[in-house]
């Protein structure tokens, strides 16, 4: 049998409810679990072990991104899958059914993989400067076939603050225009509405219930779509949302003792990765920390353990072993208490923030930053200034589009741990092949695909 599994990002046990109708009518007749989130919980991960059945000691994706030892760079939002190491699910299935075929339709790593179809997002990166929104696909030549049936993928609902349910439509759109052209054997397909809201305004949010209709509404809609072509479908999420009222500055800690390297540049400050004793990459709720002067190894132990809101501090080595995990990870990995989360700030003067920080800028920035999704409420005319950079984009001018607050107490919402509450675990739906972690959920979709 055919088999699409869709992927709500951010759906928990707690948000199955009145206001998801399709999704808990669905669920009634086909099976519904949660299962422990991966570690990290956060997107990379999640989906890797999802997609290879191993935790990141066999596929090596320990976040959403991680310090390169050997460049002595922080690398997030990479895409090519040959950074997955391990062999993956439709790989597996290939050998197993004759004539697979697998789409994966905006789920991470999607550049360069043995899938047979994929859509992900890529904006063009000319040598004067621009960055111009728009997808990379395999075939490359189905990226004019698509735009020209779909229009242009809406590339600020999928990240920012104009992020919103445009991006998750277009996705089921395309998810639909690929299904009714190439019929493949298994689809995965992305959904990431929830992502936004959840982590903005927190999942007891009244504004929360208005979303999930939306999502449920998209989904609904795209499995009724499925099964009328008479193909199975499973519902999945990679982690669900916790409420957070407190965050913790690694870096700024790191500052006062004196193990960060520091570089002005233009009257603005930027992380030297390479020249500190001892950094944090920030990730949601955990936090790898690199130490690269060993002399203060035990120092920094010390003050991850006796730092407020710091709930554990994991050793990679003990919990990974040996590989590509332990060497992509930090020295410690902090992770932090349920209501709190880690910033990647390390200025102390936010006048001497880095040029990036009040930007929309996933791959530049030494960690995750989720006020990317918010407009400075501080800015008197927002509009106004997007205006005026978008006028001088399009006369050739460079400038920065500097919108993004560097106030981290809005985020009220943030994942990245695996011991989390029942209401909080992500969900499989549409089987009772029965999952307790999320390399089991590979099992179930491999049991759902081969039935």
């Amino acid at each position: 049998m055919r088999l699409a599994v869709l992927n709500i990002v951010g759906l928990s046990e707690s948000l199955l409810g009145p206001h998801t109708p399709e999704l808990r009518s669905f669920a009634e007749k086909n099976g519904r679990q949660s299962y422990k989130p991966a570690f990290p919980a956060v997107t990379c991960t999640a989906q890797s072990s999802i997609l290879t059945g191993t935790p990141p000691t066999g596929h090596g994706i320990v976040g959403n991104g991680w310090y390169d030892r050997e460049s002595a760079e922080v690398r997030f939002w990479k895409q090519s899958n040959h950074l997955v190491r391990g062999e993956k699910l439709w790989d597996k299935l290939r050998r197993e059914i004759p004539g697979f075929t697998c789409a994966k339709l905006f789920w991470w790593f999607n550049m360069h993989s043995s899938a047979d179809f994929s859509i992900t997002p890529r904006p063009l990166y000319p040598a004067d400067g621009r960055k111009v929104f728009d997808v990379h696909t395999q075939p490359m030549e189905m990226r004019d076939e698509l735009k020209r049936d779909l229009g242009e993928f809406p590339f600020p609902s999928f990240w920012g603050p104009a992020a919103g349910i445009s991006s998750s439509e277009w996705i089921a759109a395309s998810a639909k225009w690929v299904e009714e052209k190439h019929a493949p054997t298994l689809s995965l397909v992305y959904l990431p509405h929830l992502d936004y809201c959840l982590q903005k305004d927190g999942p007891g949010s009244p504004v929360v219930a208005a979303e999930l209709a939306k999502i449920d509404g998209v989904a609904g809609e795209l499995i009724k779509f499925y099964e009328s072509r008479n193909v199975r479908v499973l519902v999945l999420s990679e982690y669900g949302i916790s409420p957070v009222s407190r965050l913790i500055h690694l870096n700024r800690l790191f500052r006062a003792k004196g193990w960060l390297s520091l570089k002005n540049e233009l009257g603005r400050e930027t992380l030297d990765c390479g020249g500190c004793r001892a950094f944090a990459v920030a990730d949601h709720q955990i936090a790898h920390v690199y130490v690269n002067d060993p002399a203060i190894t035990k120092d920094v132990r010390e003050l991850l353990e006796n730092t407020v809101g710091i709930d554990e501090v994991r050793v990679p080595s003990e919990i990974w072993g040996t590989g590509s995990a332990m060497e992509r990870g930090g020295d410690f990995i902090a992770v932090a208490k349920p209501d709190t989360w880690f910033t990647y700030y390390f200025w102390d003067d936010d006048a001497h923030a880095a040029d990036y920080a009040r930007t929309i800028d996933i791959h530049r920035k030494p960690g995750y930053d989720p006020c990317e999704l918010f407009i400075d409420p501080a800015l008197k005319l927002p509009k106004f200034a997007i205006a005026k950079f978008l006028l001088k984009k399009k006369l050739g001018l460079r400038g920065l589009l500097e919108v993004i607050p560097l106030d981290a107490t809005l985020v009220m919402g943030s994942h990245g741990r695996d011991n989390v509450p029942a209401e909080e675990r992500p969900v499989l739906l549409g089987t009772e092949f029965p999952v307790s972690t999320a390399e089991d959920v590979y099992q179930a979709i491999l049991d759902a695909a081969l039935r």
